[in-house]
């Protein structure tokens, strides 16, 4: 069964009742008659992809152990107490099956990806509604717990970005990526889809103010798309980029590091204990391995050790047209690389630096030597990475050309790259810009 979408935050349409699994754990269990049984002890749900979880049946506490009741011996599952239908319960002590998830145990107190909003929250209640003739959870509340009888006091206006619903603060539970559940469900849970709505920088922050456990469930499913997962080891603080890479085997380290931009690996490669490196180097393709080899022999404090060597080169009597359909034609390219064409003549040399903008606006007929910069400001590639900065800012340079003696191009350095060199070395750990969700 598809479970209808949503009539309002965490409630499908046409439910009739809904149910806080805070109000409902400890509560006592009957029989069909009336007499004691015990008390819920945990209530079981299915995952079903796209759907929203259905539960299955309780975990009750009776005698000193735990057994299962399944729903359908549940004639009042909102009632006080729970009455069961049934005269005859098996005792046995129960045993979760693959594919299980107790709301208790495996996800109320846990922390959850709040999708929206790119953070980790606390599930502290959780809604189920009755969608008939059965019952799903249908949202998640991350406010604090009860203090005194009274919910801590939270942010509240539209720049708080918890987005709360109308229903005692429940918010959709499709917005959300639950993490340390029951490991043998975990290949039910199905692709980590709403995590790769994010931005690898998004990701990254999550990984950073993640625990182990958290790191280890995140990686893995991040680790289904090996570009995505490439991304965000760019984006991660070094030190934590270093530890995560280091867990894993030679042949697994090339294979994120060979997805990543050359200068990014490279300083990967440079960072990890010495008897790992020239393994990791000896298994990169040779395309990637030479790229990382040549950034690897200039210092990492100069415009040689943070330029990329993947950028447009071409001849200065290419059209302005044909320069256009190299970028098109270039999309595995970083974007910012892309914002400037340089022209080469047959031995390399840079002759002159057109921008996108100006090739845009130019006749596409054109040769490109034609709308470029013939001087265009660069550097050597033992230039100081500070005098790069102020190069940078003082032009108002996206991109700025690295050169050898004789002008050849060697690389180029990007705006992004000078700007993270620029920050304070704890940039990463401040406190991101508040996210403001779309209305």
């Amino acid at each position: 069964m598809t479970t209808p979408p949503p009539a309002g935050p965490g409630a499908p349409a046409g439910s009739q009742a809904s149910l806080r699994l805070s109000r409902l754990i400890k509560r006592p269990v009957t029989d069909r008659g009336g007499g004691s049984l015990g008390r819920l002890a945990d209530v079981i749900v299915r995952l079903r992809g796209a759907d929203y979880p259905l539960v299955t049946g309780l975990v009750a506490a009776v005698g000193g152990r735990e057994i299962f009741v399944p729903i359908d011996q549940v004639s009042s599952f909102d009632g006080e107490p729970l009455r069961l239908s049934s005269a005859r319960l098996s005792l046995r002590h129960f045993e979760r099956r693959d594919g299980e998830v107790l709301l208790r145990a495996d996800v109320l107190g846990h922390r959850l990806i709040d999708v929206p909003n790119a953070r980790l929250v606390r599930a502290a209640d959780l809604e189920l509604v009755r969608d008939d003739p059965e019952w799903i959870v249908a949202g998640v509340d991350i406010r604090p717990r009860r203090m005194f009888g009274l919910r801590a006091p939270g942010p509240a206006g539209p720049g708080a970005g918890d987005r709360q619903g109308a229903r005692g603060g429940a918010r959709d539970w499709h917005d959300f990526e639950w993490l340390i559940g029951h490991e043998g469900s975990a290949l039910l849970r199905g692709p980590f889809a709403r995590i790769r709505r994010l931005k690898p920088a998004q990701i990254a922050d999550l990984l950073e103010s993640a625990s182990a456990e958290e790191e280890t469930e995140i990686l893995g499913r991040v680790r289904a798309d090996p570009e995505l997962e490439a991304d965000v080891f760019e984006e991660l603080d070094e030190d934590l980029a270093i530890r995560l890479l280091g867990a894993r085997t030679d042949f697994e380290i090339a294979e994120v590091l060979a997805r990543m931009r050359a200068d990014d690996a490279a300083d990967a490669i440079a960072e990890l204990p010495q008897q790992r490196r020239q393994p990791v180097l000896d298994l990169l393709p040779p395309g990637p391995r030479q790229k990382v080899l040549t950034l690897m022999g200039f210092a990492s404090a100069s415009a040689g050790g943070l330029m990329a060597v993947d950028f447009i080169a071409l001849p200065g009597m290419v059209t302005v047209r044909g320069a256009l359909v190299r970028v098109r034609e270039s999309p595995l390219l970083q974007p910012e690389a892309l914002t400037s064409v340089h022209a080469v003549d047959e031995d390399g040399c840079l002759c002159g630096v057109a921008r996108l903008v100006t090739l845009v606006q130019a006749d596409p007929d054109a040769a490109l030597i034609e709308v470029c910069d013939t001087d265009p400001v660069r550097v050597g590639a033992d230039t100081d990475i500070t005098d790069v900065a102020v190069l940078m800012t003082d032009y108002n340079l996206i991109t700025i050309p690295v050169v050898d003696d004789r002008r050849r191009l060697l690389g180029v350095i990007t705006v992004d790259d000078v700007l993270e060199i620029a920050l304070p070395p704890d940039w990463r750990r401040r406190e991101a810009a508040p996210h403001q969700p779309p209305p």
